[in-house]
């Protein structure tokens, strides 16, 4: 396992995150994705410990609060120490009905200051924990200035409840507006992005990916098999059968012709190295360089155990070039006009590099 700084930090994270979206399973959309109890979650949690995964992630709307729940008994229950483990957790959304440490008001939900500061309240309660190292907003809040948002945030960290602040599920301009406002003021920006990316859904590669390595933040990825379509299990011509999540929960959205050229191609290589097709879809991952970590959730060890091999897969330059052939994004303005425009540069900038 290897691992990586988050964004402009010192904190090391492992390059596999255990999310925790499968715990719980209260309420009907939650069920579907998974319905782990205390027992199954700790095996899991366990195992990923010791592949050296020391990364967890959750959300407070999952499962309506009982994923943290269940993630902060584990860690109790398997005595983990706290330096050992990095937890990031998400608030935005409503917790629900049945979670007894938030009120169902109309300000239970969003990212003003009112929410997130009864947020943050919520998740130590559920995790049991005195810190989170990384709270990330789960969302855009167009009721919100980002200006409260941000200050609010800067709060949090400066109180000790949380050591670092990320975001996950905005657009380029908006994260950069927030880490203007942030630099103006003095206050804590965001080190990261949580955001969806896969090798046949790499839309964030055309504003997002190159705003990322412009202010140097971190990116995890979530949902890295399209929620289960990479997995191989999946064929062009097939339906998805009864209990396979896309057959109840048909998301993220896909475009399915290149999903399934990119899942043939992603076979072949498989087949040739003898591995599952879902671990070459989380090795191309890993090989992206600006990925610093891939979240991988499971219902069973097997999986689990799977998604981890895929830290011991090495792409060779000809099997990545195949498939980013397979998986390239159709041209779109500006982008093709940026990089025509760059052509006049980019042999200086070649022979500088070369000094």
């Amino acid at each position: 396992m290897r691992y990586s700084k988050l964004g402009n930090t010192g904190l090391f994270v492992s390059e596999l995150c255990l999310g925790t979206m499968t715990f719980g399973g209260d309420g009907d959309m939650w069920r579907q994705i998974g319905d782990l109890q205390q027992a199954d979650a700790d095996k899991l949690v366990g195992r990923a410990l010791d592949a050296g995964i020391t990364f967890i992630d959750t959300a407070d709307v999952y499962s309506q609060g009982q994923s943290e729940v269940i993630t902060g008994q584990a860690l109790k229950n398997l005595g983990v120490a706290r330096d050992d483990v990095v937890v990031a957790t998400k608030v935005f959304g409503p917790t629900g009905t049945n979670d007894p440490y938030r009120s169902t008001g109309v300000n239970n939900r969003g990212a003003s200051r009112y929410h997130i500061m009864e947020g943050v309240k919520a998740s130590l309660k559920r995790l049991q924990l005195d810190h989170i190292d990384l709270y990330q907003i789960h969302g855009f809040d167009p009721a919100t200035p980002i200006e409260e948002t941000v200050r609010a945030l800067h709060t949090l960290v400066e109180h000790g409840h949380v050591r670092y602040v990320g975001v996950s599920n905005w657009a380029a301009w908006q994260i950069m507006k927030a880490l203007g406002i942030a630099q103006r003021n003095g206050w804590h920006r965001f080190e990261s992005l949580q955001a969806y990316y896969t090798v046949a859904g790499r839309d964030l590669e055309r504003e997002l990916i190159p705003m990322l390595k412009s202010e140097n933040l971190g990116l995890m990825v979530w949902s890295p098999l399209a929620g289960g379509l990479l997995s191989g299990k999946y064929t062009r011509d097939g339906e998805a059968k009864a209990g396979d999540r896309r057959a109840s929960f048909d998301f993220p959205p896909v475009d399915r012709e290149r999903g399934f050229d990119c899942i043939d191609t992603m076979r072949e290589i498989a087949d040739a190295k003898g591995v599952s097709v879902a671990q070459i879809a989380l090795a191309w991952l890993l090989h992206q360089p600006r990925v610093t970590s891939v979240i991988v959730g499971a219902k069973r060890l097997d999986q689990l155990d799977d998604n981890i091999a895929s830290t011991q897969i090495t792409l060779s330059d000809d099997e990545l070039a195949r498939l980013d052939q397979v998986s390239a994004l159709p041209a779109e303005y500006p982008g093709w006009m940026l990089e025509r425009q760059g052509d006049y540069r980019r042999e200086q900038l070649r022979q500088a590099h070369k000094r």
